[in-house]
């Protein structure tokens, strides 16, 4: 099966690749090189010890989406593609709507003019706004995400639940990611954010490899163990697992489908610290700011609904995301 993956030189995106490279796939990149790097496709072409065919464009181009689909044939696409930064989402939400919401469309809309109807959508547990309870199981309700990153997300679901409302014949995968942490076991590949970095983990191992001075730890008062937000962080390799059984399930299936990835289990920011600092045995000085506006005290998922419908659960614990974080950044200190 040819599969064609958006946003593939990305963080999630190059370990999907490799994934689907390992499983015999026959992989086509699409990506825009704005928040990734080329390099990172070389490192999972050695890996695999596999070719993938890689094209450098947007997902808002019509006319080279077309020209992909004609060219190729293509039978499924994961799509990872669109801007990723919640605070960036915030000051600049206009591109964050027409990269995440409307180049999401044309996707689709080449894909249904190319009769490609199953597809694999990156989406998140901001979906779920701020829930009041937990677990979150897919049967939670999706309200208004607080930022425009969350609603991009919220508002492409929408857009996929009504495709195959209209149209029975689309198979969709709406795959909503807690905290994705970690790396490749071989330290080859793995986040490589443009900038500061917006997520934990990066920020955690930039700083113990000096790159950044300290860590800002955003809340302690919440009423949580310790003070400090409470997420399910999942191992990126355990998270991209989950794709290639949606993408299997989908085989036999039609409408769009709705699975939580995640643990089932929630770690401060303090413990992530600590198991950090234990792995490494670098020191990780932090200081402790005021909230975040947006932010809750605790999120984690119910991964039931993935483990009875796509038999799959993550298996990596807490000690491996650690181990396989400190050994990319380690020997990647300024990324590729």
């Amino acid at each position: 099966m040819t599969v064609l993956v958006t946003g593939g030189a990305g963080y999630i995106g190059s370990h999907a690749v490799l994934a689907l490279l390992e499983a015999e796939y026959t992989v086509l990149v699409l990506d825009n090189l704005v928040n990734s790097s080329r390099e990172s496709l070389s490192r999972v072409e050695r890996l695999a010890g596999r070719q993938l065919t890689f094209i450098e464009g947007d997902i808002r181009d019509r006319q080279l989406l077309d020209k992909l689909f004609a060219e190729h044939a293509i039978e499924a696409v994961m799509h990872f593609a669109g801007l990723k930064a919640v605070g960036e989402s915030v000051a600049e939400p206009l591109a964050y709507y027409a990269n995440n919401v409307g180049g999401s469309v044309t996707l689709f809309q080449a894909m249904a003019d190319a009769g490609v109807r199953r597809l694999v959508f990156s989406s998140s547990a901001t979906v779920y706004g701020e829930p009041e309870c937990m677990p979150l199981s897919e049967a939670a309700p999706t309200a208004r995400a607080s930022n425009p990153y969350g609603q991009s997300k919220l508002m492409v679901e929408e857009v996929l639940k009504d495709l195959a409302r209209a149209d029975a014949r689309w198979s969709i995968a709406l795959l909503r990611y807690f905290n994705p942490v970690g790396a490749h076991a071989s330290g080859e590949i793995g986040e490589d954010p443009q900038g500061p970095p917006n997520n934990l983990m990066p920020y955690i191992a930039q700083v113990a490899v000096g790159k950044r001075e300290k860590l800002s730890v955003f809340g302690g008062d919440y009423a949580t163990r310790d003070g400090t937000g409470v997420r399910d962080y999942i191992h990126v390799v355990d998270l991209v697992e989950g794709h290639l059984r949606a993408l299997e399930v989908l085989k036999h299936c039609t409408g769009a489908h709705a699975w939580n990835l995640g643990t089932g289990r929630g770690y401060s920011v303090l413990e992530m610290v600590a198991a950090f600092e234990a792995i490494s045995g670098k020191r990780v000085p932090y200081t402790l700011q005021a909230r975040r506006e947006g932010d809750v005290a605790e999120c984690w998922a119910d991964p039931a609904k993935a483990r009875k419908e796509l038999d799959w659960q993550a298996r990596r614990g807490l000690e491996e995301m650690m181990a396989d974080t400190w050994r990319w950044q380690s020997k990647n200190p300024d990324g590729y």
